[in-house]
């Protein structure tokens, strides 16, 4: 084997969040394997590389994770600068794990290059924090969404509701679900939440309610990727947002 294989985050979206690291990468890549929400102006960085969709979307056709392993592998055969370039942070629900092992099963050198991850991008966008002193000194990020191999569980939700701010991903089509373990845990159903869709990037969404309203509100999101933040963290950008529609 000639070549190196890098996970890298390619952010929320913006290209101006991409870390130095990832952009000079990107510039020295032959082959970039990227992330199907991945934007164009992210992907103008590797000029020189050969460039490969092998995006996942819930609910379309998607490439199967097994086909990106073996093609890792067989690119790093042939080049020395591979890209596997993963929306967000690749060690944040990134399936980071399965490419990894795979490198290091063919005697792949590979490492991580880390990213902004939606989470953070989203608060930046809602002007509140995910921590603070006093209100919220535990955070949680999970999923309710599992692989099809994968056994159903909700210790997501355990994890979440023990949390003082939670930030869901890849949970927007299972909303009212997800408010409902969270609740019959004990999360109170008037605790704030937002939905952000498209976090950093020019048609971001940001919605606003109570947990009981979770349902409600991601059935207005559209298509785009969308994180829900869960706690009082981010009550007061709520409570700025109210006094800002009734200015």
């Amino acid at each position: 084997m000639s070549g190196t294989v890098y996970l890298v985050g390619a952010g929320p979206g913006a290209a101006d969040l991409l870390t130095v690291r990832a952009a000079r990468l990107l510039a020295q890549a032959d082959v970039v394997l990227h992330d199907a929400l991945v934007g164009d102006d992210v992907l103008a960085l590797a000029g020189n590389a050969k460039l490969y969709n092998v995006g996942k979307r819930a609910g379309k056709p998607s490439v199967d994770q097994r086909f990106i392993c073996r093609f890792l592998i067989r690119m790093a055969s042939r080049y020395a600068t591979v890209v596997r370039l993963k929306g967000g942070d690749p060690s944040i629900f990134g399936r980071a794990e399965e490419e990894l092992e795979a490198c290091r099963a063919h005697g792949v050198p590979v490492a991580i290059v880390p990213g902004i991850t939606a989470a953070t991008a989203a608060v930046a966008s809602l002007g509140a924090p995910l921590t603070a002193r006093g209100v919220s000194r535990s955070l949680a990020f999970v999923t309710p969404t599992v692989a099809r191999h994968d056994t159903e569980s909700e210790h997501w939700a355990e994890a979440a509701a023990a949390a003082d701010t939670a930030v869901v991903y890849m949970g927007a089509s299972r909303a009212q679900s997800v408010a409902s373990a969270l609740m019959s845990r004990g999360v109170p159903a008037q605790r704030s939440v937002a939905l952000i869709e498209n976090a950093s990037g020019p048609n971001e969404r940001i919605l606003r309610g109570a947990l009981s309203d979770l349902g409600a509100l991601a059935a207005q999101t559209g298509d785009g990727p969308v994180v829900m933040i869960i706690g009082e963290a981010v009550a007061a950008s709520r409570a700025l947002a109210a006094a800002e529609n009734a200015a």
